[in-house]
């Protein structure tokens, strides 16, 4: 008796055309964008919805704990999507809060929170979304069983 393990059917560049491309390239060309808003942009600037945009990022935080712990606990695989999206909100919360606080004391609440709290949470997520896909494995997918 063989044995044929079913994987998900993964599309191939060559089956979406020119997604691939056009992605790679929209990265190449942020880069060189980066670089110019880096020599370009103020040091300082005001920002009319300071709060709300603080508020909305970790209520977008809060909102992806929920649903990937929802998800998880009903043993849904979509997990690792919510996962993924909530660690990637961390890693940019821990992100800006570190260089948009102000030095001194705002400075070390926000190291500190991003190295107890935000960063290990990411990773957990991170983890989380990982756990979710089946391990590598060989092209071959039949196995004999010994029958």
């Amino acid at each position: 008796m063989t044995m044929i393990t079913s994987l998900p059917r993964v599309r191939t560049a060559r089956r979406t055309g020119h997604l691939p491309r056009l992605l790679l390239a929209a990265g190449a060309a942020l880069v060189p964008w980066a670089c110019a808003l880096a020599a370009r942009l103020p040091a300082t600037a005001e920002a009319a919805h300071w709060a709300t945009a603080w508020t909305g990022l970790d209520l977008m935080i809060a909102a992806g704990f929920v649903a990937t712990g929802t998800l998880l606990r009903r043993g849904d695989p979509r997990h690792a999507l919510t996962a993924a999206g909530t660690a990637a909100l961390l890693a940019a919360d821990a992100w800006f809060d570190v260089l948009t606080a102000a030095p001194g004391a705002d400075r070390t609440v926000a190291i500190t929170l991003a190295a107890v709290a935000e960063i290990p949470l990411a990773a957990l997520c991170c983890a989380l979304a990982l756990r979710a896909f089946p391990p590598a494995t060989s092209p071959n997918l039949s196995a004999p069983t010994g029958d």
